[in-house]
């Protein structure tokens, strides 16, 4: 029996024990938890009150404001950040330091997802600051390369795209941001603007090589869009049926020197099913006549199913012993930089081959 309540004794004091220890360590981390807020709260008030001091100087002001704005990122305060840099800014709008705070500021709406606020500090930099150089970074320069990341705006986009090419040649790739800026205007409807531009992307030494992001054969593309721009453009039928009709002709009368001139003189293409129009093996520069010689060439009366109100294919067969098909190419223009040729219709390749 007094072996029994001896045990129940130990028993109850090990738990005692246990729980006072729990205790102790749950205290311990409470307090070390609450011991980094209160050295947090005391080194803001110290320097708070560092910055009241009349006799600050510029750097040293830079350098208090910046550890206080640093502090609160480090605690995750963005909520306080944000209106203590926005308040230094309103009350000191000639410091030389307003574009950095307006900058971080900027970033800490980024963080939060608040991309349209982002964007209005980043243009408020550039509108309202003097441009300042961070660990060797022009303030200005990240604004703009934000600002197109952020805006889906063209005619934003635009300015940003010319004031990095203005302002910052040396730092940009000008090459890419010649053809992106094209495609800016493209999307405005300035042609104009945007074959100028296309045009500057061919000038730069390295515009037949460059690899541009999600753009697979820019200079073929600009260079395509560039001679067409600046070709006769007297290929071109009003219609259609006015093109199919002239081309069948041709062939009835062996007249190759009039399928000559109906094929597009800029583009045009001659190339199997498997190819892609913008490889470089697939632009083409022949004569019809020696595939017309000795040849009986036919050609089907209606224009293949898989026609189209803006593509069409005619099946012909008997050019050559090699490949004997050919399916003819027209498409409707679509080139609002020449409103005269926009809309109307054109003879643009040839695929050897049967369809696949």
């Amino acid at each position: 029996m007094l072996e029994s309540l001896r045990h129940k004794a130990l028993s109850m004091v090990s738990a005692a024990v246990l729980i006072a220890s729990a205790s102790f360590f749950s205290c311990g981390t409470e307090n070390r938890a609450d011991k980094a807020e209160r050295q947090y709260r005391e080194t803001q008030e110290k320097l708070v009150q560092q910055l009241q001091r009349p006799d600050l100087g510029k750097e040293e002001r830079y350098a208090i404001i910046n550890r206080i704005a640093s502090n609160m990122l480090s605690m995750g305060e963005r909520n306080e950040l944000i209106p203590f840099l926005t308040d230094l800014v309103e009350q000191n709008p000639g410091d030389t330091y307003n574009a950095y705070w307006l900058l971080m500021t900027a970033y800490a709406y980024l963080e939060t997802d608040a991309e349209p606020v982002a964007e209005y500090y980043f243009e408020r930099i550039l509108s309202d600051c003097t441009d300042l150089m961070v660990q060797g970074k022009s303030i200005h320069f990240m604004c703009l390369q934000h600002l197109i990341n952020i805006s889906t705006l063209p005619s934003k986009r635009i300015s940003y795209f010319n004031q990095l090419i203005s302002r910052f040649p040396d730092d940009v790739s000008q090459t890419e941001l010649y053809y992106r800026l094209a495609l800016e205007y493209e999307k405005e409807g300035e042609w104009t603007l945007a074959i100028k531009s296309y045009e500057d992307f061919l000038s730069q030494s390295n515009a037949s090589t460059i690899q541009i992001a999600g753009i697979p054969n820019a200079y073929l593309t600009a260079r395509q869009l560039t001679d067409l721009n600046n070709s006769p453009k007297d290929w071109t039928f009003e219609s259609l049926d006015s093109l199919i009709k002239a081309v069948k002709t041709a062939i009835s009368s062996y007249d190759w020197r009039a399928l000559d001139r109906y094929k597009s003189k800029v583009n045009f293409f001659a190339m199997s099913w498997r190819q892609d129009t913008t490889d470089i093996n697939s632009q083409e520069n022949f004569s019809m006549r020696s595939f017309m010689q000795g040849n009986r060439v036919y050609y089907n009366r209606a224009l293949d199913d898989s026609s189209s109100p803006t593509e069409a294919y005619l099946r012909t067969w008997g050019w050559s012993n090699y490949v004997n098909v050919w399916y003819l190419y027209f498409r409707k223009i679509n080139f609002p930089a020449a409103p005269d040729i926009h809309g109307r219709w054109e003879w643009a390749g040839i695929y050897f081959g049967e369809k696949l």
